[in-house]
């Protein structure tokens, strides 16, 4: 499937806020919203998206429309997901991807967003961002960090490509971070960037919604997952064949996903290698990107180069198109 860019953000421009998943908190909601009308955005929403039922918000028939409403409407340029948490998956056979296709717009998130995203690109050959949410991200009390902000902006506004050629540009990350991560195998990849959070990739297998993972990029993190569910979600991959076929894999941050104490457990850096280490293909560990303050932008279904020794991702085609004038 041919990829379709959306068109880049610029001032003045409607963005939706929209509820897919988790239940929202008030206060950092509308921080965001008031942070983006600073930068010059007007904000659409289209319900209460402050909704609950249980833990999502709102039920599903609400979730659905208010994204189809979201694409569907002219006035609005970006599609902003408020939170992760969960609920997406139950809604993805739900929506309308023909639409979607035909009004192609940004659309960000990361997290429970991870199953949006690799629905909307399998169905439409969208590129969408792997990013910060609306609500952990613009809405934080402190702000997003200076890594996060720029990379976001970068991706997503106009300005970044006005006068650039169609080469893409490189994910510039601080010596300081560069210095954490590791080269878990040496190597240079290229291909298209597919995954993001482990768990919601793996629970979109066997469905049509599932990555395409040959010849491709696999990103994953997570949170909140001790080493024997990891194990098991890349258990799952390995038997679902994605992972021979890969041509790299960019593993973000795995939070809070370290053994209970006192546990026997295998560590993180021993379930990679049984999984990674015979593949034979670059492997990049600990990129700041996922469940940290440090939450790097990146377009999933754009074409990107690892170069894992060098510790460097580059974007190779522009993950955004600007407007005619």
């Amino acid at each position: 499937m041919q990829p379709i860019f959306p068109r880049a953000l610029e001032a003045g421009d409607t963005i939706a806020l929209v509820a897919p998943a988790g239940v929202l908190d008030r206060t950092r909601v509308e921080r965001a919203i008031g942070r983006l009308e600073e930068r010059g955005f007007c904000v659409k929403t289209y319900r209460d998206i402050f909704s609950t039922h249980g833990y999502l918000a709102g039920e599903d028939d609400a979730r659905v429309e208010e994204l189809m409403q979201a694409f569907a409407d002219p006035e609005v340029s970006a599609v902003f997901p408020a939170r992760g948490g969960s609920g997406v998956t139950r809604i993805l056979d739900q929506l309308d991807y023909k639409l979607i296709c035909r009004h192609p717009k940004i659309l960000t998130g990361f997290s429970d967003i991870t199953a949006l995203h690799s629905a909307v690109h399998s169905q439409t050959g969208l590129v969408t961002f792997h990013s910060p949410n609306a609500m952990d991200g613009v809405g934080r009390p402190d702000g997003m960090t200076e890594l996060t902000a720029k990379t976001y902006w970068r991706a997503l506004l106009a300005e970044s490509y006005v006068g650039a050629g169609p080469s893409g540009y490189v994910v510039e990350i601080p010596e300081t971070r560069r210095k954490e991560m590791a080269t878990f195998a040496p190597g240079v990849a290229r291909g298209r960037l597919v995954g993001g959070n482990l768990s919601l990739v793996c629970s979109v297998l066997g469905t049509p919604y599932e990555i395409e993972a040959n010849g491709n990029i696999l990103l994953l993190e997570d949170v909140g997952e001790r080493p024997y569910r990891i194990d098991r979600f890349l258990s799952q991959l390995r038997m679902a064949g994605k992972l021979e076929v890969l041509d790299g894999v960019l593993l973000g941050q795995f939070t809070d996903c370290q053994p209970e104490e006192d546990g026997a457990s295998l560590s993180l850096e021993q379930i990679f290698t049984d999984y990674f280490g015979e593949l034979g293909i670059p492997v990049l560990q600990n990129f700041p990107t996922g469940h940290s303050p440090d939450n790097v932008t990146l377009p999933l279904g754009a074409e990107i180069e690892l170069d894992s020794a060098a510790r460097r991702v580059t974007i190779l085609e522009n993950p955004v198109c600007l407007k005619k004038k």
